[in-house]
């Protein structure tokens, strides 16, 4: 698997307006990017921090996997992305490796990737995305 650099870290919050305050008050970043990606039923507010982006992740749905976790596990850290140069090399490389997988092929996801998740149950506890920016 060929793995570039941490492409975000996606944290599970309520609200993405409260903890605006904190990021870019507090913290000092800059919300660069809000948007919802309406078939994972979420919104998400993107910061930069050197080469690595922090995603926040507002449930928009009672029914989605963010608000699920949230009532599961309250918010917080929710999965570990990272960049490759093929999502989908880099799903074959783990189901291969025996890597249990969410997702068996690449997806749209925010800011216009191509994401794949693998299961926490074979990574760890942590839940992994992969992500393949196909404009580079």
């Amino acid at each position: 698997m060929n793995l570039t650099h941490i492409e975000h870290l996606g944290i599970a919050v309520k609200s993405i307006e409260a903890c605006l305050p904190y990021y870019e008050g507090v913290l000092g970043l800059k919300c660069y990017n809000i948007e919802e990606v309406a078939d994972q039923k979420v919104k998400t507010a993107f910061f930069k921090v050197g080469q690595t982006k922090i995603e926040l992740l507002e449930p928009t749905s009672e029914d989605s996997t963010i608000a699920k976790f949230i009532a599961n596990k309250g918010e917080g850290i929710h999965h570990i992305a990272f960049a490759t140069d093929s999502v989908t090399e880099a799903l074959a490389d783990a189901a291969e490796k025996g890597i249990r997988l969410i997702d068996t092929a690449p997806r749209g996801g925010a800011e216009g990737l191509q994401i794949a998740f693998l299961h926490p149950k074979s990574t760890c506890s942590v839940l992994t995305e992969l992500c393949e920016d196909p404009n580079k």
